[in-house]
């Protein structure tokens, strides 16, 4: 495994005074990324009662924009290390706004389907291209902590951010404006890069593998494809089985073929340097917690505690300010200083410990008393992972290698959604059955019984639900305490200049 290696400019080169405009252009890009994965799924009632489409296709508008994000999150990658990354952002967030744009005009299931999928593509263009721009911008140590504080808070607390943006449109305006938001932002976006971001210049030492293109796109949308019929039909179903059988036999001749041929899509040396494979692997366990989280909490605080759209999204912002102010402190001051390895560790026993406060929540439970010091906790510790893995998943890659080095620290937080959801809502919808079946003869009793006994078993499968993730950051603290190098971070001094909007 490679050392780690972070460049630092020298003094005689100057930083460039657009960058902190930068990071907010590369903020907005991941925004919009990250809120479409929950935005949309607050509108679904009212898109489903306006469009009139069944329960067994709903599944497919969220479906949809996973399927094609998370398996052309790899290609956008390296299709932004070829044609350079101001080019693919610059059309990732224009296609990406036409795509919302047709979704929000839609008057049927299939124009919206289409779009979520079209969403879903140019989404995978975009993503990489602004992580990679924002790793190509800052050099200084200090300065690029900073940044990638603030850049790991968005990604981190972007899910959140669209459950309170999804319920505010949807509320006060229309599901359609759940779509069309990203018009708003894209409008920016594109002339804050045509102003900002220098010009783009095509790599001719980037070449496309096409074997090793086909072989992850399909590994890695039969991966997403099959959680989701997890989610939705069991692990036991035949389709389940069969989606994620081809996912492991397609990304291990992925991994193969990646060995053997001269231009890899993903070469091994970026998985495999320690400092970036535990990144890697932090962002994706931590994601299928988190996922879990934001979707257990937001049925609790619905269903358990009445509260509506609005207030739901409101009530997350706690989580979200802690996970802002954890991350930036973690980059900036504690990640020069200790280095990743602790950071990690103790940031996801945090995490865990804000989890095992919300499986001691009730029907009667109170949000300030007992589910704010959970998701400030939450927020803390996700907030801290987070920073630090997104700052040391692309540091030290090469001009060439950067944009794929982003991809996967998405394809990571996509793949370890799809499993956090699947896997979490299997083991709360089996508690749930579980607990109702235990108090049948209660339930028979009277209807204000069934009734509170339903709501219990409602809270009992959330609470099954954040024993498992509290289960899994634990593992989290100790998996990534073994990959991740003791110590700070390795520095070394370069004369290469930041690659400014390239």
């Amino acid at each position: 495994m490679s050392a780690q290696v972070t460049a630092v400019p020298t003094e005689t080169k100057a930083l460039d005074p657009r960058r902190w405009w930068i990071l907010a252009l590369c903020g907005l890009g991941q925004l919009m990324v990250v809120l479409d994965m929950t935005v949309v799924n607050i509108a679904l009632p009212k898109a489903q009662a306006s469009l009139a489409f069944s329960n067994n296709d709903r599944q497919w508008i969220v479906t949809g924009y996973s399927l094609a994000f998370g398996g052309l999150l790899l290609l956008g990658g390296r299709l932004a290390d070829r044609f350079g990354r101001k080019r693919t952002f610059m059309i990732g967030m224009a296609g990406f706004a036409a795509a919302s744009a047709f979704g929000g005009v839609a008057s049927s299931f299939a124009m919206l389907a289409a779009a979520r999928v079209l969403q879903g593509a140019l989404g995978a263009l975009l993503a990489p291209s602004t992580l990679s721009l924002l790793t190509t911008t800052f050099s200084d140590p200090s300065e690029r902590g900073k940044a990638f504080g603030i850049y790991g808070a968005i990604a981190g607390s972007g899910s959140a951010i669209g459950l309170l943006l999804g319920g505010a449109l949807t509320q006060f305006a229309s599901w359609r404006w759940c779509l069309y938001v990203n018009d708003v932002f894209a409008i920016a976006g594109l002339v804050g890069a045509a102003v900002l971001l220098g010009k783009s210049t095509i790599s001719r030492n980037v070449h496309i593998d096409v074997p090793g293109t086909v072989l992850a796109v399909g590994g890695l949308a039969a991966l997403v494809y099959g959680f989701s019929e997890a989610a939705t039909d069991g692990w036991g179903a035949a389709l389940t089985i069969g989606l994620l059988v081809a996912a492991v036999v397609l990304l291990t001749s992925f991994a193969i073929v990646e060995q053997r041929v001269a231009h890899p899509l993903l070469p091994m040396a970026v998985v495999l340097d320690r400092q970036r494979g535990g990144s890697y692997l932090a962002i994706g366990l931590v994601g299928i917690s988190m996922f879990g989280a934001f979707l257990f909490l937001t049925y609790y605080l619905q269903e358990s505690l009445r509260f509506s759209p609005i207030v739901t999204g409101v009530a997350f912002l706690p989580m979200v300010a802690a996970m802002m102010f954890s991350s930036i402190m973690t980059t900036t001051r504690l990640l020069p200083l200790i280095g990743p390895r602790i950071i990690v560790s103790v940031g996801s026993l945090l995490g865990a410990a804000g989890m095992l406060w919300l499986t001691q929540l009730g029907v009667n439970s109170s949000y300030g008393l007992h589910v704010v010091p959970a998701i400030v906790a939450l927020g803390l510790g996700l907030g801290a992972v987070f920073g630090a893995a997104m700052n040391l998943a692309t540091a030290g890659t090469s001009r060439e290698d950067a944009g794929v080095a982003s991809a996967m620290v998405t394809t990571g937080q996509q793949v370890g959604g799809s499993i956090g959801t699947a896997l979490l809502n299997t083991i709360a919808t089996s508690a749930g059955a579980s607990y109702i079946a235990a108090h049948a003869a209660t339930i028979r009793a009277t209807p204000a019984a069934r009734q509170l006994i339903e709501a219990r078993a409602a809270v009992h499968s959330y609470s099954e639900a954040f024993w498992v993730a509290a289960g899994v950051l634990v593992a989290t603290a100790i998996v990534c305490g073994l990959v991740f190098k003791p110590g700070r971070p390795a520095v070394a001094q370069t004369d290469e200049p930041a690659l400014v909007g390239v």
